[in-house]
């Protein structure tokens, strides 16, 4: 089991960036999927990056070119560095470990951070 802590959430103008990293627990990090989901206000939770722990990265088409995720498994972090920010990226950030990733996204995900909130104004 990984224990995840997000951080760096907040309010933000339309085309501004924020980052969110997750500190995770564990000693077998570096083997663990990971990746990053958000859920918007009545909607369904949806991932939005992924990284795996063999090093292959993945973005649904709309934080393609937008949003990068990155990992340090020395230090047991992944983060999710978000730019040129959009009203429509408002909602509560997750970070995520452990599934199998499948077509880039992270299914059956075994641990949940808590969540981060992200609300961008226009």
């Amino acid at each position: 089991q990984v224990q995840l802590v997000e951080s760096g959430g907040g309010l933000v103008q339309a085309g501004g960036s924020l980052r969110l990293s997750c500190a995770a627990s564990g000693s077998t990090f570096s083997s663990v999927n990971m990746g990053w989901f958000l859920q918007a206000p009545g909607k369904e939770r949806e991932c939005v990056a992924t990284f795996s722990w063999s090093g292959a990265t993945w973005y649904t088409d709309s934080a393609k070119g937008r949003f990068t995720i990155s990992r340090d498994n020395a230090k047991n972090m992944v983060s999710l560095q978000m730019n040129s920010l959009k009203p429509e990226d408002t909602a509560v950030y997750y970070c995520a470990a452990g599934g199998p990733i499948i077509r880039g996204v992270l299914s059956a995900v075994k641990d949940w951070g808590q969540g981060t909130q992200v609300t961008v104004s226009s």
